[in-house]
């Protein structure tokens, strides 16, 4: 892809700082761009705030600055605006909103971290898009500017020159696809690598896994059946299997998790074999026959047929659809 940068090549990436600012949605961001450098990337940072002070993060820490807004010169390639705890004070602060806008107008992408959301969406640059945020506050976004059309489940989500994202990490994830598209998935896979993150979820995947979406349950007998279809799906999950391993009968474990979860067994235990083949198929090499056998389908075609129910595609087609960051993609596509 070709980009109108600067004559020797690089990338301005600008930071938005104010105080209350969460710092992890500022470091994530700056660090894998940073890290991408190391591995071909061409980017120049900047850190402004309003006022060109150093600000307090929501965790206390002290973030220093490199300018003012007013101070900061050229059009920004990427423009980061990232959140905070007090987000519900930051949209009612009509100073930070115009600085917001003034960016927005300097960039040619801009991207937001968690309740970032909140500020380009109180600043009018979500209207009529579609945005994500932290799964905590999405119904708040959604209420608060009825004019957005708010995804409360993807992790990230681009619509037109603004991209939203997801709760803290996912700026991570976002900023990984950003160098994806930049420099190319080789790339972003050497910096996710060098991180120590997974580079495995795309915009539109899930904020959450089958295990941490089922609702607590306080039947230990469950929760030991729960734990273990995570933690190896491919073994022995038979009704009757699962029934031994936690010491009651079949016809209670069927009442446990249709009571605690509103599910059957054999369609959770599916959708965590489901889910275990997603990961493999976005991150490995692995033959369809070898994915099937180690998450418990046991043959390619029974995988096959479980993919095409759940997700409406084959294992072939979602392995080549999402085994980048899906940074390409204007709305977020949903894996359930």
């Amino acid at each position: 892809m070709k980009h109108d940068h600067a004559d020797d090549g690089t990338l301005l990436v600008t930071v938005l700082v104010f105080p209350g600012v969460r710092l992890l949605d500022v470091t994530g961001p700056i660090e894998v761009f940073t890290s991408a450098n190391e591995f071909g990337g061409r980017y120049r940072l900047t850190v402004v705030s309003v006022d060109g002070e150093e600000v307090r993060t929501s965790a206390g820490t002290r973030l220093g600055v490199d300018s003012a807004v007013a101070d900061a010169h050229g059009t920004s390639d990427v423009l980061v605006i990232p959140g905070g705890p007090g987000w519900d004070r930051m949209i009612r602060d009509e100073e930070l909103l115009c600085t917001v806008r003034g960016l927005d107008a300097r960039a040619r992408r801009t991207v937001s971290v968690c309740t970032g959301a909140f500020l380009l969406a109180a600043a009018g640059l979500l209207e009529g898009r579609r945005a994500a945020t932290h799964w905590r506050h999405s119904g708040r976004l959604a209420q608060l500017f009825p004019g957005v059309r708010v995804d409360h489940d993807a992790i990230f989500v681009r619509d037109g020159k603004v991209t939203t994202s997801a709760g803290v990490s996912a700026g991570i994830d976002l900023s990984l696809a950003v160098v994806e598209e930049h420099s190319g998935a080789e790339v972003a896979r050497a910096v996710a690598k060098d991180l120590v993150v997974f580079m495995q979820r795309p915009g539109g995947q899930s904020q959450f896994s089958v295990r941490t979406r089922a609702p607590h349950t306080r039947q230990e007998a469950l929760r030991r059946v729960l734990d273990a279809i995570a933690e190896d799906p491919g073994r022995d999950h038979t009704l009757a299997a699962m029934a031994r391993g936690a010491g009651i009968s079949t016809r209670h474990i069927t009442r446990l998790f249709r009571d605690e979860l509103g599910t059957t067994p054999a369609r959770y235990v599916e959708q965590i074999r489901l889910e275990a083949a997603q990961a493999m198929l976005e991150t490995g090499d692995d033959p369809m026959a070898s994915i099937a056998r180690r998450t418990g389908f046991g043959s390619p075609e029974s995988l096959r047929r479980a993919f095409l129910r759940n997700l409406q595609m084959t294992p072939g087609a979602f392995r080549t659809r999402f085994r980048s960051t899906g940074s390409g993609t204007r709305d977020a596509v949903h894996v359930p």
